[in-house]
């Protein structure tokens, strides 16, 4: 099995099959090479949802370990951040080299193409959501 980033946190509330979790990010997330990868480099707190058939046995406050497999946070980064900066690029050159457009014009043709990727993200997050696995386990 690969080895797991975790995160401790606190149940907030649990739906049918879905459970929501508060967790911080801690001192130790400044000096974790995988913080990029599952976001908490950024922030101080996160809810993150946690789909599980056992979802009824937890209750609010309990006291939770949430854990994504370290590779589906390298996929997340590719989808994000790697895509949109290939869609960007491509049409800047695109328009720039092949078409000979102005630079504004490129410009504003690869925001556009990046805004297009981000809304086909959007579109099929269902689909990426299946392929993102969390697991929760009590502390």
């Amino acid at each position: 099995m690969a080895k797991l980033v975790e995160h401790s946190g606190v149940v907030v509330r649990t739906a049918a099959d879905r459970i929501y979790v508060r967790i911080a990010a801690a001192g130790a997330c400044g000096t974790c090479r995988a913080r990029e990868a599952c976001g908490m480099g950024e922030a101080r707190e996160k809810i993150v949802e946690v789909q599980t058939p056992d979802a009824a046995r937890y209750a609010a406050g309990d006291e939770v370990a949430v854990g994504v497999r370290r590779g589906i946070g390298a996929r997340a980064v590719m989808l994000a951040y790697v895509g949109a900066l290939a869609v960007l690029a491509l049409l800047l050159v695109l328009t720039l080299r092949v078409l000979g457009w102005s630079e504004g014009l490129g410009a504003l043709v690869s925001l556009f193409g990046v805004g297009l990727y981000y809304f086909a993200l959007w579109l099929f997050r269902h689909r990426i959501e299946h392929t993102i696995h969390f697991t929760i386990t009590r502390r």
